[in-house]
């Protein structure tokens, strides 16, 4: 698997769950996140074409993928199904790709749309996204703190 710190250009974070997979994207500087989309899972085949389509479109340099470590800190195994989906993602894609701590990022993101908005009523898409740009968020401000 082809890992590295990502340097340039626009990253793409995934939040990996069981029916979906959460989107978000950066800006080219590499200082916001932004939710983006969020991927119903079909087989890893198309759920990887989808995922390669979303690269291209938007010349990604990096993948980063939100790992749900324990609040121990330790690899359960939903991290070690989303680890084996990276790897096989990996397999797939000529990008490298990163892991970020998720730990607590759908409360977080339920948290931020239900300030955002009135609207009560939240399609899981909706949140799943958003938790994939906290996820990038967490990553692009930790990058920002390790060059300072």
């Amino acid at each position: 698997m082809r890992r590295g710190r990502c340097t340039v250009g626009c990253l793409l974070a995934l939040d990996v769950g069981e029916k979906r997979v959460g989107v978000a994207i950066s800006d080219a500087t590499q200082t916001l996140a932004r939710p983006l989309m969020a991927i119903k899972r079909a087989s890893k085949r198309e759920d990887f074409e989808a995922i390669a389509q979303l690269i291209a479109t938007y010349a990604v340099e990096c993948v980063i993928i939100g790992m749900p470590w324990t609040m121990r800190g330790e690899e359960g195994p939903q991290a070690r199904r989303v680890r084996r989906y990276a790897e096989a993602l990996s397999a797939t894609i000529d990008t490298p790709l990163a892991f970020q701590d998720e730990r607590l990022s759908t409360v977080e993101a339920e948290q931020r749309l239900s300030m955002s908005s009135k609207r009560r009523s939240r399609d899981k898409g909706e949140i799943d996204a958003a938790a994939a740009a906290v996820i990038l968020q967490d990553y692009l401000d930790g990058q920002r703190m390790k060059d300072e």
